[in-house]
Parts: C-alpha cells; structure tokens; sequence
C-alpha cells in the first residue's frame, strides 16, 4: 500500500503497526499473575487478543491470512521473567501462523511509560526507516481482548483517510449526572449539580489509532509538562486533544468489554462461548501425543553438566546423549510432534546428532529445542494446550525444584508443563541408577 508524498507527489510506503499494551498486574482481577497471564477460554488473555486479528473463521484461526496487512506487531509485556517468557512465546506463535514480525519489550509503571516503551522498540526494531507520517500505529489493550477486527480495521481506515488521531466509541446509554465536588454538610451525601445531555457523550475504547509522527510528538509534548499534568493524561487521544489535535471518532463495539474484575473476565467468557456456540453442533476434539526419551548417565571419567526439565544441577553427573541430554525436554518435544502428526525429533533436528541437521540450533538446550518445536508445531496450525512429562529416576532430588522447572519449560513452550519424578524401587538401569526414562503426554488443538 502507499500514498502519494505531499511534496513530491511520488508513491511513498504506507507502514501498518499494533502495538499491545500487555504490562499491566491484574490486581484488580485477583489471580496473583498479570492480567494478559489469566486464561481466557483456554488460553492467556493476550493469546484472545492476536486472535482477533486472524478474523474469525470457524471459531478459530486461519493460517497463514492477516486481514489487515500489519507490518508490526510490538508486544510490551510485564518485566517479570516468567510472564515475559510466557507471553513472548504467545507472540511468536502467533508470528508463525500469520507471518508478521512480531516483537516484545519490558513495560513500565504507567501506561504512558509503557506505550512508549512500546513506540521507542518499534522504531529501533522495525521502524528505523519508515515514514512516520505514512506510518499507522494502532494501540491497543491487551484487556480488551474480544475487541473484533472490524473495530481495528475502522480505526485504520480512519487514520488512513487522512485523520491523525482516531478512537473507537460507542454512544452512553445511561443518564449521567454530574456531582458537586464536596457532599452536603448536613447529610455527607453527594449533591448532583447537572444531569449531562447523554447525546453527545461517546464512552471511549480501543485500540486508538494514530500516524507515529504523531505519537512522536506526543511523547516529545508530554515530556515537557509538570508531573501532575502528565499523569492526567491516561491516554494518547487525551494528549492529542491537550496539543490541539482533532480526535476523530469511530464505531466501537459492545464486544470491546474491558477486562478489569473477575465479573468482566466472566462476562467475556461467557462471549467468547457465544461466539464458538456454533461449532458444538460439530465439536472439535483435541489432538493427543505421546513422546519417550531414555539417557544414560555419562561415564564418572567423563565428567558432563547435568541438564534436565530446563534445569542445571550443580555437582550432578551428567547424561550422555545429543544436545544437552534433556531427557524431560525432548520427551516433550517427541509428544508434541506426536499429537501433531510431525514425526519426530530426528525428523525436525537430526536424525543422528540432535541440532546439527539445523545449524544454527548445534548446541541447543532443551529448552530451547522446545521451544523451537512450539515454534514449528504453531506454523503448521497447531495450538498448545498442556504437556504432562515424568521421569523416572534414582537422582537427581527433584521435588524442592519442581516449580522452577514447570516454570521453565511452560514458558519455552508457551503452554503450562506439568512435571512429575518418580524412582522404580531399585528394579532396572533407572533403578541401579544408570540413566533416566521420560514420557511426556501433550495435548493440542487446531487454531
């Protein structure tokens, strides 16, 4: 797509952006992990986001199909590792399945801090060279994550047309009155000062849209002013209105329900059921794959690092066997490329030595390779739904490091991982302490 330069008249690219506002704590909803963290029909809430933007074909993703020609798509996730590294992982499944670049950078304390985070890593990340004035930056929150792509694609199609700020609206439905400042002495009532004509009140939603030259120079503006006048500001349209900028406003949708309590993860639940009702007169069953792995333990003269469920084990032996020996890992690899109908680790990484058939993943982590198997399984139109992996063995203690591990291994796989050690009192190589047994059991879905 382009548009002619003003000066010249010579086609110049016409750039598309989203940047997903996805920082924030959640304390409000109650769960202990930050809001895009929460599930929602299955899945994190931001997964619901990207998942919009695929269009809704069938209730589920199309592979492959972006209905509105993004460029970019810049995640500002929350500073944590562990959420990070979860959500991240959202990103680049969803970058595999649609084909756009998407990057993710750390959120700040404030929303302000966070876009903006979010416009500076898409410039050094994508945007060095674009024109700003032809470039398109949608931002959106991640709480409004059943916002329907019809809304995005007005808001483009808004700003795009020629206006440099644009929000989504819908009319006020209720009276609204407005309330003297200090209640009445006598009954510490508040004391209702006007009833405000509802008709030309609009209650604002997003994504809001702008073109990055002027979010450039709202952050340069911002920037200028007293703490206390910035912090009024909640968001870019408010700072555009505040520098003197026409805020053009579009139709919004009832569906854009901000998630903030656990009665608006309710009442977007129950939509989302609505919205997949039609599929249960065909259900859609899960896909289920089973992986096994078996490493022995590598000679005492041939001292190895120990390696295993994502982790290092100071002063253990390690295992023989390709890449890091990760039996855990790599059974997780095998079921999800099991479920999947992919063949297996041999098939994706080396037959004979794990990672060398892949250059560039010669020396790969186990994690890592999951991670990669996630990657692969998401391009081929596959979700993750959860991995379940034991092992059996005689060392090392794994109880008092299980959550590190689950930790670990969800967020390579961008699913949770449940993970569970067991011995075999004593019977077999796992039982003299020889080598280790995985099994993993994984269970997909079909975006």
């Amino acid at each position: 797509m382009s548009r002619p330069d003003a000066g010249t008249g010579k086609p110049v690219t016409a750039r598309r952006a989203l940047i997903v506002v996805a920082a924030g704590s959640g304390e409000r909803l109650g769960h202990g992990i930050p809001k895009a963290c929460v599930d929602l029909g299955g899945r994190p809430i931001l997964a619901q986001v990207l998942q919009r933007l695929h269009g809704l074909s069938s209730g589920g993703l199309t592979p492959g199909r972006l209905s509105h020609g993004l460029d970019a798509v810049v995640l500002v996730l929350p500073p944590d590792r562990a959420s990070y590294d979860q959500l991240a992982a959202v990103g680049e499944q969803f970058s595999a399945a649609a084909g756009v670049p998407v990057f993710s950078t750390r959120g700040g304390g404030s929303r302000s801090s966070s876009v903006r985070a979010g416009v500076n890593h898409l410039l050094s990340a994508a945007a060095a060279d674009w024109d700003p004035a032809t470039t398109t930056v949608l931002i959106q929150d991640a709480a409004r994550a059943m916002t329907p792509e019809q809304v995005y694609a007005r808001v483009f199609a808004a700003v795009e047309a020629g206006a440099a700020a644009v929000v989504p609206a819908l009319p006020v439905t209720d009276t609204i009155k407005r309330v003297h400042p200090e209640p009445a002495a006598d009954s510490g009532a508040e004391r209702v000062a006007e009833t405000v004509p509802r008709s030309s009140l609009r209650a604002v939603q997003t994504p809001q849209g702008f073109t990055l030259a002027l979010l450039q120079q709202a952050f340069e503006f911002i920037g200028d002013l007293p703490d206390a006048e910035a912090e009024g500001l909640t968001d870019e349209a408010m700072i555009a209105e505040a520098m003197g900028i026409a805020v053009a406003v579009v139709p919004g949708s009832e569906s854009a329900l901000k998630i903030t309590t656990q009665a608006d993860l309710a009442a977007a639940q129950a939509l989302l059921a609505s919205i997949h009702a039609p599929e249960q007169t065909k259900p859609v069953l899960p896909r289920v794959g089973i992986g096994h792995d078996v490493h022995a333990f590598a000679p005492a003269e041939e001292p190895r690092d120990l390696w295993l469920a994502g982790l290092f084990w100071p002063g253990q032996q390690g295992l023989t066997g390709h890449s890091d020996g990760d039996a855990v890992a790599h059974a997780c690899c095998d079921a999800l490329f099991s479920a999947a109908g992919l063949g297996d680790l041999g098939v994706h990484f080396g037959a004979d030595t794990i990672g060398t058939a892949r250059p560039e993943l010669e020396g790969a982590s186990g994690a890592q390779l999951l991670a990669e198997a996630a990657r692969i399984l998401a391009g081929e139109g596959f979700g993750i739904g959860s991995i379940a992996v034991q092992f059996v063995g005689k060392r090392p203690k794994f109880g008092p490091r299980r959550e590190e591990a689950q930790q670990v291994l969800s967020a390579a796989a961008g699913a949770p991982v449940a993970i569970s050690a067991t011995t075999s009192d004593g019977l077999g190589f796992t039982g003299r302490g020889e080598g280790i047994l995985a099994t993993a059991t994984a269970v997909i879905y079909t975006l």
